[in-house]
């Protein structure tokens, strides 16, 4: 008992701690910054991509929907980006991700600052699945898509990134945190996100690199994605949801920053990590009854025929 409270008590400590530090940051450290940025066609993407341009970064960003990228960079300029410029791409694909970097390094001169944050949502339609059901196909090209390609990106930037001293910075998610039923495959790749840049950011320190590794924890965000996954979920759509403005700005702060990892909206992620992390067993119990005290209808997967 003396254990428990102990650890309760610590857990309060450092909560109230995370709560009241906050790192200097100073947006101006951030003008004339070389960034690449990926999935900013829309959302979360697009809004960092507006944020940057208004520090006076030099930004590049990628999507597969050229007309939304010449819109975004078109607005970028606007607002005061030193350069704005994109690559029409699927990051699914290795081609696609050696050309983004590519043409980083040729027409900034360097990269200074990775923002990983695509999400191929929209293979074979399936994305937010529910109860999984041993498709294999599907989860071989969800894995590519969503988990393969932060790898690659991140490698094919870390010499231009070692020698500036940058930063990689991704964009991951709660459900990278604790499992959530009925996103089996979103959760797997997002575990495995931050589990390879946890260790990757050990691996810089042994070697010595000057390279921050940012990990993103993201709760519910009020974009269209995020909105599908609610009612995907057959949760209540009108349910409080964070501003896609605010958590743009706390990544780009974080990455600036070298945080390990940034929690958004903090008060509701970290406590409920935390709570998973000490209590797996409840966090659980509570997760498993959102869904089954949900208004969708849940077939039994075909594994259990």
């Amino acid at each position: 008992m003396a254990r428990t409270l102990w650890l309760l008590g610590s857990l309060i400590a450092v909560g109230i701690g995370y709560i009241l530090y906050e790192p200097s940051f100073d947006p101006e450290s951030l003008r004339g910054a070389r960034v690449v940025i990926t999935g900013c066609s829309s959302g979360i993407g697009e809004q960092m991509a507006y944020e940057y341009a208004q520090m006076g970064a030099k930004v590049l960003i990628t999507a597969r929907r050229e007309n939304r990228l010449k819109e975004v960079v078109a607005k970028m300029r606007e607002l005061g980006a030193q350069e704005a410029l994109y690559v029409a791409g699927d990051m699914g694909k290795a081609e696609d991700c050696e050309r983004t970097i590519q043409t980083a390094k040729e027409k900034f001169g360097g990269l200074d600052i990775l923002v990983i944050n695509h999400l191929a949502s929209t293979i074979d339609n399936k994305f937010f699945q529910f109860l999984w059901d041993g498709d294999m196909d599907y989860a071989q090209k969800h894995i590519q898509a969503n988990y393969v390609s932060y790898l690659r990106l991140a490698s094919l930037a870390l010499p231009s990134l070692h020698r500036n001293s940058g930063s990689i910075v991704v964009v991951g998610s709660a459900a990278g945190r604790f499992g959530v039923p009925l996103n089996t495959l979103y959760s797997g790749t997002k575990f495995g996100l931050h589990g390879f840049f946890s260790s990757l950011r050990q691996e810089l320190h042994i070697q010595k690199s000057n390279v921050s590794v940012t990990y993103i924890v993201l709760g519910a965000i009020d974009t269209v994605l995020g909105k599908k996954a609610i009612h995907d979920r057959g949760l209540d759509t009108k349910q409080q949801m964070a501003p896609v403005s605010s958590a743009a700005q706390a990544i780009i702060r974080g990455g600036a920053t070298g945080q390990r990892e940034v929690y958004y909206p903090w008060g509701q992620i970290w406590t409920l990590v935390k709570v998973w992390d000490f209590f797996p067993q409840v966090a659980d119990y509570f997760l498993e009854l959102s869904v089954i005290d949900g208004p969708k209808k849940l077939d039994r997967s075909p594994l259990l025929e």
